[in-house]
């Protein structure tokens, strides 16, 4: 199946899910002369994002409830792309399944788009010996949320869809190792030997973007900058931009959200149709993180 090269004076999408990376991506879609309706889950969020002014139209809805989503049926059929860009915050394995699996379940059971984009994790991969990972690696995390995600994949694969599978994503405001490193609690843990994979918030909707729009096959995208690089590698960088000495050494820290793993996420599937990132490194981006 391969997505349709929509018409931009016609063309309707839906993104379900406004958080960086959703709101970003609807703004692309927006100044590209898309109509774009982003739904989110509470009315708190609506009314934050109604004072920003944006280009787009934002619409209330628990895509866990199933009869919210079938009263929002007219607008979802409107539309022949969605991107479904949900987030669960730091929930557990039953919310993941709540928000990201059955959510979906629920769009798909009122509404089929012509072309569906599943933003996922590079979270599902559990290499841990520093392997170069591509979509055809093996997928079997030991995380509870991670596998989750897995199955939300196979949903939205199963009705022609894609799944993206983001790795660790920054950018504006939002950096979680630029933040521990300038708050001091910045460790390089054991050595600081693990591999990072990441991807600039704008890189990444840039990346939906290009997958929605083009005539790319659908099917499964890591979605990562060009540049897999170690905790120390990155913390170098800051500490030579900033001029401060590098972290102490520590633990590992094993309750991270996406897991303890060790690889280098290969974007090149990605990279061979076309797209290719602004930042292709963390370091290249490193500077206008701090910029207002």
């Amino acid at each position: 199946m391969k997505s349709p090269v929509f018409s931009k004076s016609k063309a309707s999408i839906i993104i379900v899910g406004c958080g960086f990376l959703g709101k970003a991506t609807a703004q692309l879609f927006s100044e590209q002369g898309y109509r774009v309706t982003s739904i989110v889950r509470s009315e708190s969020s609506r009314e934050e994002l109604l004072k920003e002014h944006l280009l787009f139209d934002i619409v209330l809805c628990d895509v866990t409830n199933k009869e919210a989503v079938k009263k929002i049926a007219p607008q979802l059929q409107e539309a022949s792309l969605m991107i479904y860009a949900v987030s669960s915050g730091r929930g557990d394995a039953e919310t993941y399944a709540a928000v990201y699996r059955d959510g979906l379940k629920n769009v798909l059971a009122t509404w089929q788009p012509a072309h569906l984009i599943f933003v996922s994790s590079t979270s599902v991969y559990a290499q841990t010996e520093g392997e170069v990972v591509t979509e055809s690696s093996e997928a079997k995390p030991d995380r509870a949320t991670s596998r989750v995600l897995l199955e939300a994949e196979a949903v939205a694969l199963a009705a022609g869809g894609s799944a993206a599978r983001f790795a660790g994503i920054y950018g504006p405001g939002r950096s979680i190792l630029l933040k521990k490193f300038l708050h001091n609690e910045a460790r390089l843990e054991e050595g600081g030997h693990r591999w990072i994979n990441q991807i600039h918030r704008d890189d990444g909707a840039r990346a939906l973007y290009h997958l929605g729009t083009s005539s790319t096959p659908a099917g499964i995208y890591n979605v990562a900058d060009d540049t897999p690089a170690t905790q120390r590698d990155v913390y170098q960088w800051m500490s030579d931009y900033l001029q401060q000495p590098l972290p102490p050494n520590g633990p590992a820290d094993l309750n991270r959200k996406r897991g303890w793993t060790s690889k280098r996420v290969s974007n090149k599937k990605l990279r061979d149709t076309g797209w290719s990132p602004q930042f292709p490194s963390y370091q290249e981006a490193l500077p206008q993180l701090f910029l207002r």
